[in-house]
């Protein structure tokens, strides 16, 4: 009698600035996991605004988007996400959150924007059903711009997966120097509310704490994040 292995399933959120170098170890988690992906393209999309004259603005972590910004936004997505692809080779399944029925709520003081909203797209889980990696751009239904961390753990949520992974250009989370092994969720919102922490930290650990309280394992690099 044959005996099935069921692979648990893993969202990797892959930040901009280590998108091409980083699918080396989506390749290899990909042959014990079923594996999807979700990218950001922070540092690319702030580049081509400001070569554009278009005011590179941040609110929470989230990027304020106008129509000019989110032409940009999506041909920034577009290029990074043709690179991660070309990378992980003809299991990769290039996605738009926004073609495929990524949810999210509006934020409409910060433009196209949108707060991602927990969802199962059949696209995703087909592709992860036929051993392929689906590779998401973080656009939600509108279409509106979703902080692609939110994204990440918004997917996280909705598939069921057993782990998110962000991978990003730091360890994980550094505190008093050194990168902190734990972190809870309690202590997560007291340091956001007492401002002792800013940045592109700030939206990883809030997406990590509410993927970890959607029952989702999460770590930022090296730093478990639980609920």
């Amino acid at each position: 009698m044959s005996t099935v292995v069921v692979k648990s399933t893993v969202v990797v959120k892959l930040g901009g600035a280590v998108a091409a170098e980083a699918t080396s170890l989506v390749a290899r988690m990909a042959r014990e996991h079923a594996v999807c992906v979700v990218h950001g393209a922070g540092p690319q999309i702030s580049a081509e605004m400001k070569r554009l004259g278009l005011d590179v603005t941040f609110v929470g972590g989230r990027r304020v988007t106008t129509d000019a910004g989110l032409a940009v936004v999506r041909a920034s997505f577009a290029a990074v996400n043709a690179e991660i692809c070309a990378a992980l080779g003809s299991l990769a399944v290039p996605l738009f959150g926004d073609e495929i029925g990524l949810r999210a709520t509006p934020v409409p003081e910060l433009g196209l924007v949108g707060e991602a909203l927990p969802s199962r797209p059949a696209a995703v889980a087909d592709a992860l059903a036929a051993g392929l990696i689906p590779v998401v751009a973080p656009l939600a239904a509108g279409p509106l711009n979703v902080n692609a961390d939110e994204a990440a753990a918004a997917l996280a949520i909705g598939l069921g997966a057993d782990r998110i992974l962000f991978l990003t250009d730091v360890p994980g989370l550094l505190l008093g120097g050194a990168v902190a092994a734990t972190i809870r969720g309690v202590e997560v919102e007291r340091m956001l509310d007492a401002g002792e922490l800013n940045g592109g930290i700030v939206p990883k650990l809030r997406a990590a704490v509410g993927a970890a309280r959607g029952g989702v394992d999460a770590k930022i690099g090296s730093t478990a994040v639980l609920a």
